[in-house]
Parts: C-alpha cells; sequence; structure tokens
C-alpha cells in the first residue's frame, strides 16, 4: 500500500484539474467523481493516500470515509479532506469520520503537497516499524524452533524487559526499543544442532563448547543490520550469558562492562525460564524464583538491578497473569 497511487475525489471536472497539476510528475494519481467510484477505486487500486471531497453527488464524504475505515481492508488508508466546507464543525465532523487531515479550499500548491508528503512519509514510517516487527517475530521464532522454550517465552519476557528498564530509569523509546530487542536474544540457537537443543539429559563438556558459541552467531546475524533495535539486539544476543562476576561467556565481561540491556534481558529470561512450565520441569513458584534470583545477587546478577526488579515485582506479575491468560485462551 505505501507504494500505491493517490486517490483524488471530487465531482467537480475543474477541482481534480487543479490538484492534477499540483501532485501530476511526483505521484501517480488515480480519480473518482463521485462515492461509489471511490469506494470501488480503492478496492481495486488499494492508494497510499486518498484526497475527498465532502460534498459528493451520491454520498457524502465523510460516509465514505466513515465506510473505508470499517473495512479491515482499507482502514488503514490516510483519508484527507479537500472540501469548501470550512465551519469548525465539519472539520471536527471530518476527523470523527477518521480522516488524518482537512484542507480548505481553494488550496494552495505548497499546503497540498506538504500535507501529501508529510501523510506519506507517515505511511511508509508505519509500514517500516512493522516490517520490523514481522522480522523480529521471525527472527524471535526461529532461536526456539527446535529448543524447550515456547513461543510464549519470548514476549513474556519482552514485557518484563521493558518493565524493568523503565524502573532503572531508561526513556519510553528506549524500553520501547528493548521490548522490540529481546526477543530476539537466542537468534544464534539457529547454529547449534538440534541433537544438543534437544538433548534430554545434561549437556557434557563438548556440548557445552558448542553451546557457548550462540551469543557470537546470534551477534553476527544480527549486526548486520544498523537499525537501532537490531544492534541492541545484536548487543543483547552477544551478553546475555555473561555473569556480573565474570564468570559468564562469551567474554567473560564484569560489571557494568556488561551493556545495561543484556543485564536486563538475562535477568527476566531467568526469571521467565524458571517460572514457566517445560517437558523436563514444572513451573516454580514465583517465590522459589525469587529465592534463587536473590542467591545470585553479585554473581550472575547486579545486585541493583535484582533490588530494581523486587520492586517492580507486582508489574511483573501482572504481565506473567496477562501472558498466562493468553496461553489459556489459545489451548481452548
Amino acid at each position: 500500500m505505501p507504494n500505491g497511487p493517490i486517490l483524488i475525489v471530487d465531482d467537480e471536472p475543474q477541482n481534480l484539474r487543479v490538484l492534477e497539476q499540483i501532485l501530476s510528475g511526483k505521484y501517480k494519481l488515480v480519480f473518482a467523481r463521485n462515492g461509489q467510484e471511490a469506494l470501488a477505486a480503492t478496492r481495486k487500486f488499494r492508494p497510499a493516500l486518498i484526497l475527498l471531497d465532502i460534498q459528493l453527488p451520491d454520498m457524502d464524504g465523510y460516509t465514505v470515509c466513515r465506510q473505508l475505515k470499517a473495512d479491515p481492508l482499507t482502514e488503514s488508508i490516510p483519508v484527507i479532506f479537500i472540501t469548501s466546507l470550512a465551519d469548525a464543525d465539519d472539520e471536527v465532523t471530518g476527523f470523527e469520520a477518521g480522516a488524518v487531515d482537512y484542507i480548505v479550499k481553494p488550496v494552495s500548491s505548497p499546503t497540498v503537497r506538504a500535507r501529501v508528503q508529510t501523510h506519506l512519509s507517515l505511511v511508509r514510517a508505519i509500514h517500516l516499524e512493522k516490517s520490523h516487527r514481522d522480522a523480529i517475530y521471525m527472527l524471535g521464532e526461529a532461536g526456539h524452533y527446535n529448543d524447550n522454550d515456547t513461543g510464549v517465552h519470548i514476549w513474556r519476557m519482552a514485557d518484563y524487559a521493558g518493565a524493568l528498564a523503565h524502573a532503572l530509569g531508561w526513556g519510553e523509546e528506549q524500553c520501547r526499543l528493548i521490548e522490540l530487542a529481546a526477543p530476539m536474544h537466542d537468534t544464534g540457537k539457529i547454529g547449534i544442532p538440534n541433537a544438543i537443543l534437544k538433548k534430554s539429559g545434561a549437556l557434557d563438556t563438548a556440548d557445552w563448547v558448542i553451546m557457548k558459541t550462540h551469543p557470537r552467531i546470534g551477534y553476527d546475524i544480527l549486526s548486520k543490520s544498523d537499525a537501532p533495535v537490531f544492534k541492541m539486539a545484536a548487543e543483547i544476543a552477544l551478553h546475555h550469558h555473561e555473569h556480573w562476576d565474570g564468570s559468564g561467556y562469551p567474554d567473560g565481561l564484569a560489571g557494568e562492562l556488561i551493556p545495561e540491556s543484556a543485564r536486563i534481558a538475562a535477568l527476566v529470561d531467568v526469571f521467565d525460564a524458571l517460572t514457566m512450565k517445560r517437558p523436563y520441569k514444572e513451573a516454580w513458584p514465583n517465590e522459589q524464583a525469587i529465592a534463587t534470583i536473590r542467591a545470585e545477587s553479585g554473581s550472575h546478577f547486579q545486585p541493583a538491578m535484582i533490588e530494581a526488579f523486587i520492586a517492580v515485582l507486582p508489574e511483573i506479575l501482572a504481565i506473567q497473569a496477562k501472558w498466562s491468560e493468553c496461553e489459556a485462551a489459545s489451548r481452548a
């Protein structure tokens, strides 16, 4: 849809010509002269943007817009009203119908071009974010495709990561990034043989040598992108098995040399792993999981981070309950 044409809807040929002169050359344009034609053209051409007159001969533009917004196939297409109706109430009605903008005739060429460019840029940004989310979902699932974790695990721990990051003073944008990046922490398991990932017993020394390569495999995959979310995901993938006392892997980093994003992901990953049921174990009670994490204070985990996690435990447990309901609903 972001590459679709602009649909211009107006029953006056002169108005269509004016808008064509303003926008032609830079954008592909299609035209409609009434509401029914507009709805048909939208279904046929899937425009990236619609410029819609309100006073049409068969139905008004408000009705057209409402019908577009009621259809899942067209609801995301932005609509800009271009009309001679200049009263504030008309404008309010336009926005209530679902329009993203309102331009009063006679139109100004710079205004039309600027508004069109702005809203098309927003459409592209939305689709780019969706593409990122799709890639994140696929990489997160791929990292756990052949082991015993469930898909819900990575999204639940992502929510935990966002809550803990917020408690540590991260800004909203960075919290959003870690929620997207954390699910990709085990992407590198793609490169680990199934015989190790699905082994029913304990891993032997040779198995662990191979298993410990997955952080760097994940980093090598995720670091190919300069997008902030993938840069953070690569950082987390590489360092989420480092320990506060330097006893972790792959680099034996200690203390604050371990990126905070990885420290956050490591703690919430362990909490969720302990409290989730797996084929080889029952879910631990939350109290037992917290006690185990506390016992690792200063060794596996940063003491201050554990305290921040405890401080937001009510929020963590609410997230846990939400995802438990989702799991139960999916099984019903």
